[in-house]
């Protein structure tokens, strides 16, 4: 198996990239910009870096030659997320997964939705809302991550999920949590295949993320 992580210099795509080395055997592909500066190869054998941006179609297909299986950890362009869902299509991969933001189907509810929708504003949830459109309706397998808001905590690997058109519950989850839920899924790919994740910390049903 081969797999692209796509803004590969992000904490949650380091985590992700060390999970992958240690408990798989696939080839990874890390692409960012001024990818050579940010990202250290730990294993050359295994790891191929590649420097571009989201919106380079020619350096996108570069990198996507051969791969299963496409990590997209920001989807705050539409057309960035546009861009890389054509390339996808013309080099035959078989799922993405991407990483986007809480709040775009209005799913939000009580005294936490009110919050977020302050911090993120209309604007921010719109391009991810579009981002997250494109990728539902680009006919490439795909599970959706709507993350609440981010912290660190080494060991902390507790998730749960939720359903497109269910309420979102849970201010909170840990970025080490995010990748393993990574893990899981490309372990069991047909589980949440087609499917847009509401992904927190159980017993986080509170007003505002405790770290705020």
């Amino acid at each position: 198996m081969k797999i692209l992580i796509l803004g590969a210099a992000g904490q949650i795509s380091k985590m992700v990239t060390k999970n992958l080395l240690q408990g798989t055997d696939a080839g990874l592909v890390l692409y960012a910009r001024n990818a050579n500066r940010r990202i250290a190869n730990s294993d050359p054998s295994r790891i191929t870096i590649i420097d571009g941006d989201f919106n380079d179609s020619a350096k996108l297909l570069e990198a996507m030659e051969g791969v299963e299986i496409v990590y997209l950890n920001d989807m705050n362009s539409p057309e960035a997320t546009q861009t890389i869902v054509d390339a996808a299509k013309k080099s035959g991969v078989a799922k993405i997964i991407g990483a986007t933001i809480l709040g775009i189907y209005d799913e939000v509810i009580g005294e936490f939705g009110k919050w977020n929708a302050r911090m993120v504003g209309r604007t921010g949830t719109k391009r991810h809302k579009d981002s997250a459109k494109i990728i539902e309706d680009s006919g490439i397998d795909y599970t959706l991550l709507r993350l609440t808001w981010l912290y660190n905590q080494e060991g902390n690997e507790k998730y749960m999920v939720s359903q497109k058109g269910e309420p979102f519950i849970g201010a909170q989850v840990s970025r080490q949590a995010v990748a393993r839920l990574f893990m899981d899924i490309i372990e069991n790919p047909a589980v949440h295949s087609n499917k847009s994740l509401g992904v927190s910390e159980p017993n986080t049903d509170f007003p505002k993320p405790s770290f705020y």
